[in-house]
């Protein structure tokens, strides 16, 4: 997703109504607060109880959400990578290189500047824990992009390994894995998503003890495939699946450890939240809580009446979850119901933490700073044009995918393309159609070729950053090879 390279500059009216609201967002950054950005992975919109998911049981998720400013038209990419490198950057995925999650085009371009660089010079200490996917070679790794700490997997998943240099530890596996802690790797004991969130709060304790303010990633690969969830986690869901109509029994089973996958996740938030009461935290600790892209396998079940899951351009694919919670400091339980994308996640960050973004950095984001809307949900935010493309393209087939799975949402309408042709293109009304099930292009010609021509502003833009298109990766993996120099297996 992206607005002013394609041509958009921010009017004098937002300036104006950003400039009212200077007093707001200079209280609300006052005393930077700690920062903890919790992603899962896979898990859409319709995957929590709160958000009206009528099968899955969430407490946790669900008190957060209370107590949260939520974006109900929060967009993310279609899948992960692409997602975490627009989160670091605040920039499109396109603009660093990532258009895939293999094949080397997983890479966040070395070139560019990320969030936890950005937030380190302001003072804070940096930490991720779970999945990374922006790059297994070393000179792409976390403690190399800002990172002071990082206790990640390798490739896209635990246990994952495609040719070249997007892998995992050779046989890893959900229970008891193998991480790579700042470097070397160690043995664990448990589930993947406890050990992920128990070393987080391991660090964050230690930050806490030490008087620093910390930005913690806690990142998790579940609930993706392959769907291994702790033992009986899954067995409350087959009832209530099959009460629900999933007649099939295969589906019933593999909804129903996605759905246990989910109760892990949601219990070790709770655990967090616990966390920072027990210390003194939570009024000096801003919580998010988001996801990398729609549904991987709850759609059937619910998904907010929206067309597509993972893997698509409708709205499906890309409108996740997006709470913010600061106790003291932002209102609790307010839907925002603005259009915004994961870009601006980090001028918004940036903002609160009040750490500078130097300009030549500056004159790149695509993101605004969700401040004002943090602040009051009916903050003026004027129409932009935000794109998002699927990518994933086979090897050298770029040029000939420009409209391939593609989708460009103003305000009320998404034009979106799957047909790959110039005249493959159909317009949804998302206001008066949010399920994006009736295609009104005949009806309005002239908003199909503006955004079209938009569109294509942005694709002809976006050609010089694809730098890992036709990249040769080694030829093992760098995490195996980094597992048998140090481990011998």
């Amino acid at each position: 997703m992206t607005h002013h390279p394609m041509g958009f500059r921010p009017s004098v009216v937002l300036a104006a109504a950003l400039a009212s609201l200077v007093g707001a967002a200079t209280r609300l950054a006052a005393a930077p607060p700690n920062i903890v950005f919790v992603i899962t992975d896979d898990q859409g919109y319709g995957d929590i109880a709160a958000l009206g998911n009528p099968v899955l049981s969430t407490p946790h998720l669900d008190r957060l959400h209370a107590g949260s400013v939520r974006f109900t038209e929060y967009h993310a990419s279609p899948t992960c990578a692409p997602t975490r490198a627009a989160l670091m950057t605040g920039r499109h995925e396109f603009r660093s290189g990532v258009t895939h999650t293999i094949h080397e085009r997983e890479r966040l371009a070395l070139a560019a500047t990320t969030l936890p660089e950005l937030l380190r010079s302001a003072g804070y200490t940096t930490g991720i824990f779970g999945k990374w996917h922006l790059g297994d070679e070393d000179e792409y790794q976390p403690l190399r992009r800002g990172f002071d700490r990082a206790f990640i997997h390798g490739g896209g998943g635990i246990g994952q390994t495609f040719p070249g240099s997007c892998g995992d530890a050779p046989g890893n596996t959900y229970f008891d894995p193998v991480i790579r802690s700042d470097g070397a790797f160690v043995r664990t004991h448990g589930y993947c998503t406890d050990v992920f969130f128990s070393a987080a709060l391991e660090w964050i304790d230690a930050q806490r003890r030490a008087g620093r303010p910390f930005f913690c990633e806690i990142a998790t690969n579940a609930p993706h495939d392959p769907l291994d969830c702790p033992p009986g986690s899954d067995t409350p869901y087959l009832a209530k699946l099959e009460a629900a109509g999933i007649a099939d029994a295969q589906r019933r089973a593999r909804i129903a450890k996605f759905y246990g996958m989910i109760n892990t996740i949601d219990a070790n938030v709770g655990r967090l939240l616990d966390a920072l009461d027990a210390w003194g935290l939570a009024e000096d600790t801003l919580v998010v809580f988001t996801t990398d892209n729609g549904t991987a396998n709850g759609a059937e079940v619910w998904n907010d009446g929206m067309r597509g899951q993972k893997n698509t351009v409708f709205r499906g694919g890309t409108r996740v979850p997006s709470f913010w919670r600061w106790p003291g400091t932002l209102p609790e339980g307010r839907d925002v119901p603005a259009l915004v994308a994961h870009v601006d996640v980090l001028p918004t960050l940036c903002e609160i933490a009040g750490a500078a973004v130097p300009a030549d950095v500056a004159a790149k984001l695509e993101g605004r700073s969700l401040v004002p809307l943090l602040h009051d949900a009916s903050a003026p935010w004027p129409d932009r044009p935000l794109v998002t493309h699927f990518g994933r393209w086979e090897r050298g087939r770029a040029a000939e995918s420009a409209l391939r799975q593609c989708r460009i949402r103003e305000g009320r309408w998404s034009l979106v393309n799957t047909k790959n042709r110039a005249d493959g293109w159909e317009l949804h009304d998302i206001a008066a159609d949010p399920g994006e099930r009736v295609n009104v292009a005949a009806a309005h010609p002239d908003v199909v070729a503006r955004l079209a021509a938009e569109y294509d502003r942005w694709w002809a833009g976006v050609q010089g950053d694809l730098v890992n298109e036709d990249r040769d990766g080694p030829q093992e993996n760098p995490f195996r090879t980094a597992y048998r120099r140090q481990l011998g297996e």
